[in-house]
């Protein structure tokens, strides 16, 4: 059981995260969102519409932006240039041009073009790897563990540009600093791949024996006089 009687229901431009332990399930629900995955039992609505393995098109395609947590499995092209334009392409857009041009100024990734993306840093991989899908401006953006790879000016860049970013996102993490930057709204899956939590973050913070039960924070023994108390909070 990959998961377990999960039900959730996103507005548009919602922003969420979704949290849990390795494991747990997030990135099957990412995939499920998307519609790489689908369930046995229940029903999955995407404006309003059910998202079966039949219904699914190229126009819910268009609609949904996946970035899987490792940026490398989506790599496939010779240069940053034809990864950002490779799904312009496919979804028959003309001013492609135009686009990629635009979303590398936002992203400043302009001397990166000419580049292997496998050449990259991981943090410039995952920057690229957005780029290429936010270019052809989805409605649904679902992202994995986007941070794993970035380094703290990336993160911190990235955390401003979801600040500001006008769509509905899910964001898969177990990095509760980054979690409460970047929504209000959290879903914590348990190690038994059931939803245990779906509320305001601020509530979440305050439930120590929750975040301890899904593994999002534990106790461990610190080095004497260090600090006074015998077993530290980390998160």
């Amino acid at each position: 059981m990959a998961l377990d009687d999960i039900c959730l229901n996103i507005s548009k431009n919602e922003k969420v995260v979704l949290l849990g332990s390795n494991g747990s399930g997030k990135s099957t629900l990412l995939r499920f969102l998307a519609g790489l995955y689908f369930s046995n039992k229940g029903k999955y609505l995407f404006e309003d519409k059910p998202i079966t393995k039949k219904s699914v098109k190229k126009e819910f395609r268009k609609k949904v932006g996946v970035l899987f947590q490792n940026p490398e499995s989506m790599i496939f092209n010779p240069t940053v240039y034809d990864e950002i334009a490779f799904s312009l392409k496919e979804f028959d857009f003309e001013d492609i041009e135009d686009r990629v041009q635009d979303i590398a100024q936002k992203f400043n990734i302009q001397k990166l073009l000419k580049k292997s993306p496998l050449s990259l840093s991981g943090g410039e991989k995952q920057k690229i790897m957005l780029a290429s899908i936010l270019v052809y401006e989805p409605e649904l953006l679902l992202l994995d563990e986007p941070t794993a790879a970035m380094d703290p000016r990336a993160s911190g860049w990235f955390v401003d540009f979801m600040i500001d970013m006008k769509k509905t996102v899910i964001v898969a993490t177990h990095d509760l600093s980054h979690a409460y930057e970047m929504s209000e709204r959290a879903i914590v899956i348990s190690e038994e791949h059931k939803k245990i939590f779906d509320g305001e973050i601020e509530v979440l913070f305050e439930d120590l024996d929750l975040l301890q039960s899904a593994n999002l924070i534990h106790k461990h023994k610190v080095r004497k006089n260090i600090y006074d108390t015998k077993y530290h909070l980390h998160f």
